[in-house]
């Protein structure tokens, strides 16, 4: 990484560390005024992130070279933007006690990395594989934002039921913005993971084989993308929404979660250049 690139990147883990303490205390404090002005933080944070992204595809000739701080930079990227983007429609702004700190991680875990170690090998580089990590990613951030959305849900849910909202429940956002969020990212976001499977799985027939339905993290992500199918079945043809799809939407994402860090660091994967 250069020097300049280095800078956009602290500056932008700097941002976020700042937005995920201004929002836990917007919380601590009952001030949705430290929630709006870290809503500006991250956003900036955010567009630090961009020029980083943008300086390492320059500087790598796209996917050369393009190493794993990058890959889980995009990750914080994509769920810094697609939130972001929903506060043009909602006023959720306390939802980013959720997921700032989520971005944060991505972030520290990008700062680990070496930042010359390839994304992805010279050998299986092309457009079919910049197409399924963009769109895999993307679907994986949607979820990561439904389950976020489900997470406060439960906890707004909770205070009203007890008939105790005192001044939390008056910050939390609407029980109805929150479902809207939840549905949202299930809608968009398992079409854009099925394509970005099908695509990984054209391209991993043709270059490795039949051995590759075996890859665990293959079967991994085979079962994200059944238990996504099912909440947006459950949802759109069933009808399910409100706690109980909250409550299923999170219990799938620390399943997720618990699962990839497993595959991770105690299965051999194809997958180990990320």
């Amino acid at each position: 990484m250069t020097s300049l690139e280095i800078s956009f990147f602290v500056l932008a883990l700097t941002c976020c560390a700042l937005a995920t303490t201004g929002y836990l205390l917007s919380l601590l404090v009952k001030k949705i005024v430290l929630a709006k002005g870290s809503t500006w933080i991250l956003a900036g944070g955010a567009l630090f992130l961009t020029f980083n992204l943008l300086l390492g595809a320059a500087n790598s000739s796209g996917w050369v070279n393009f190493g794993s701080r990058h890959f889980l930079s995009i990750y914080a990227w994509t769920i810094a933007g697609i939130y972001l983007g929903l506060q043009f429609k909602t006023k959720t702004r306390l939802l980013g006690a959720f997921i700032a700190p989520i971005i944060l991680l991505f972030l520290i875990a990008a700062a680990g990395q070496e930042s010359d170690k390839n994304l992805v090998p010279p050998q299986w580089q092309g457009w079919l594989t910049t197409f399924h990590l963009v769109l895999a990613i993307a679907g994986e951030a949607l979820f990561v934002l439904a389950s976020a959305a489900g997470a406060m849900f439960m906890i707004q849910n909770n205070l009203l039921k007890n008939k105790k909202p005192g001044k939390m429940g008056r910050l939390l956002p609407s029980l109805s913005d929150l479902d809207w969020i939840n549905h949202l990212g299930l809608l968009w976001g398992f079409p854009l993971l099925t394509l970005g499977m099908i695509g990984g799985a054209v391209y991993a027939a043709f270059v490795w084989g039949g051995f590759w339905p075996a890859d665990p993290k293959v079967i991994w992500s085979f079962a994200i993308w059944m238990v996504y199918g099912f909440l947006l079945h459950q949802r759109l043809a069933i009808g399910w929404k409100g706690s109980r799809m909250a409550a299923l939407s999170c219990l799938a994402f620390l399943l997720f979660l618990l699962s990839a860090l497993v595959i991770r660091y105690c299965f051999s994967t194809v997958h180990n250049f990320i």
